[in-house]
C-alpha cells in the first residue's frame, strides 16, 4: 500500500502536524489504526505530564482494569497471628471466626505446592 504525507489538525493546540508517510507505514507495520490527533511537541507535554503525575503520587497507571484502577493501594489491617501472637497486616478485615497468621507462620503451616510435590 502506497502512503503519502497527510496534514492534520492538533486536537490540543490546533497546529497543523505532517503525518508522514514512513509514519503512517510504521503505524500500519504494529496493526495502529487511529492516525495520531497531537502534534509531536503536544504529545511529549503530554507524554511529560503524566509521567509527572506518576511521580508525584508514587502509582504507575496501566488503565482502569489494573490493580487498584490505577488509583489507590489496598488497604491493610492489623491483627495479630494466631501461631505466634506477632502483630501483622492483612488486606482483609479479620472477624475472629478464622485463625489469621503472620507471614511467617503461614508458610510454615501451608507449604506452596512445589513443596508438596517435592516431598509427597
Amino acid at each position: 500500500m502506497a502512503f503519502a504525507d497527510k496534514q492534520i489538525a492538533c486536537r490540543d493546540c490546533g497546529t497543523h502536524f505532517v503525518f508522514t508517510a514512513g509514519e503512517q507505514e510504521f503505524y500500519a507495520n504494529k496493526g495502529l489504526m487511529n492516525e495520531p490527533t497531537r502534534c509531536p511537541s503536544c504529545r511529549t507535554a503530554r507524554r511529560a505530564t503524566r509521567s509527572t503525575l506518576e511521580e508525584n503520587d508514587g502509582y504507575v497507571r496501566y488503565g482502569n482494569f489494573a490493580s487498584f484502577g490505577g488509583k489507590t493501594p489496598r488497604q491493610m489491617h492489623p491483627a495479630a497471628c494466631a501461631d505466634c501472637g506477632q502483630m501483622t497486616e492483612v488486606p482483609f478485615v479479620p472477624r475472629g471466626e478464622r485463625p489469621v497468621y503472620c507471614s511467617a507462620c503461614y508458610n510454615k503451616i501451608k507449604p506452596s505446592p512445589a513443596r508438596e510435590e517435592i516431598t509427597g
